[in-house]
């Protein structure tokens, strides 16, 4: 066989063999890049509220609504994500999660949500786990999404005109033509347009499944560098460790707005055991998870004992902080999410049309044979 014959079977197999999750992963894609939008129409009543020009409800006050809302449960997190945004304790226990929305600026609390029957939330565990215990699932989406690049690469090459009298035929479809043919020249022509911007998707999205591919896409970047070592937490002394956190986590929560005012998105995390260390993040936009700054505090007196700011980071590891952002289209704001939607919607038909295209010869070769 020549090499495009070769590419051709290659491309025509694991297209076959991974057709479906690609398709799923690529459908749910599309339904999750609006999700924050969505949700602000049709939960407004919780996660929106009236800005107010007074500062933040403090963590320590948010953890204890929550515990007294759920004895049971366990704080793990407030997050604040925005002047006009609802601030939310992230809970557990052994019985499962739970998220609980409050007031931002008078802890009034608004909402107890399960992220386990959260419709969106269920689109996410489907794109990253197929709904799959995360151990299996994790790995059947990584493997399909390899492939799926696989497929772009050799749908290039089979793509490439032989002629250049032929270069501007693989630009277009021809609509005119028999449905097939139509089917076809979509098949080819897309996957054209959107393989580098679906293969930059991929990859990012490789990094919730392969520790390997963020270590490679930050040793790309930095020119080597150990990713590990840069984003290590501070070990503290434990000997002289008590319980009573709370108020070293106002303190860091405190610290952390005054190093970033004008940050929009906040977080911080409460310890859970011993040696536990208080984490904090800014953002400089409200649901937008890049460019972040980090900082570390004592969870006994809430002094900042490390600060890892942004500006600061090394490119590789600012580049993959940015996986998330990237892949979903949020670094580039609503134009970003959109072209994320078109690229997912287009990747999920790539399958569908590749199908039709196999079938189709399939059929047309048995009824030669007969």
């Amino acid at each position: 066989m020549g090499f495009k014959t070769q590419i051709r079977f290659l491309h025509k197999w694991l297209g076959l063999i991974s057709g479906l999750i690609v398709f799923i992963v690529s459908i749910t894609g599309c339904i999750f890049c609006f999700h924050d939008e969505i949700k602000d129409l049709t939960r407004k009543e919780w996660r929106l509220v009236e800005p107010q020009n007074k500062p933040f409800v403090l963590p320590s006050v948010l953890q204890k609504k929550a515990k007294e809302i759920l004895p049971n449960y366990k704080s793990t997190m407030v997050s604040y994500y925005g002047k006009n945004r609802s601030a939310m304790v992230y809970t557990y226990s052994d019985i499962g999660s739970l998220y609980l929305y409050f007031n931002p600026y008078t802890g009034k609390h608004l909402k107890i949500e399960d992220p386990e029957t959260d419709f969106f939330i269920i689109v996410e565990y489907i794109h990253l786990y197929l709904l799959l215990p995360d151990y299996i699932g994790k790995h059947i989406v990584g493997g399909a999404t390899i492939i799926f690049i696989l497929l772009l690469i050799s749908g290039l090459i089979q793509w490439w005109p032989k002629r250049k009298s032929d270069l501007k035929r693989s630009f277009t479809i021809k609509w005119s033509a028999k449905w097939r043919r139509v089917n076809y020249d979509w098949h080819n022509t897309s996957g054209f347009y959107i393989s580098l911007i679906a293969a930059i998707i991929a990859i990012t999205g490789l990094t919730f499944t392969y520790e390997w591919v963020g270590d490679g896409i930050y040793k790309t970047f930095n020119f080597g560098g150990d990713k590990a070592l840069e984003t290590k937490a501070p070990i503290i002394d434990t000997t002289k460790f008590n319980n009573n956190t709370l108020h070293a986590v106002d303190r860091a929560f405190t610290t952390t707005v005054q190093l970033q005012p004008k940050a929009g998105m906040y977080y911080v995390t409460f310890p859970q055991q011993k040696g536990d260390i208080i984490g904090t993040g800014a953002y400089p936009h409200a649901l937008r998870y890049d460019h972040q700054s980090n900082y570390y505090f004592h969870p006994n007196s809430g002094k900042l004992i490390q600060s890892d700011p942004y500006h600061k980071k090394s490119l590789g590891l600012q580049v993959v902080e940015m996986n998330y952002g990237i892949r979903t289209g949020q670094i580039l704001d609503l134009p970003g999410k959109i072209l994320a939607f078109l690229i997912s919607l287009t990747a999920a038909a790539l399958p569908v049309t590749g199908f039709i295209i196999w079938y189709g010869r399939n059929k047309k070769s048995k009824k030669n044979k007969a």
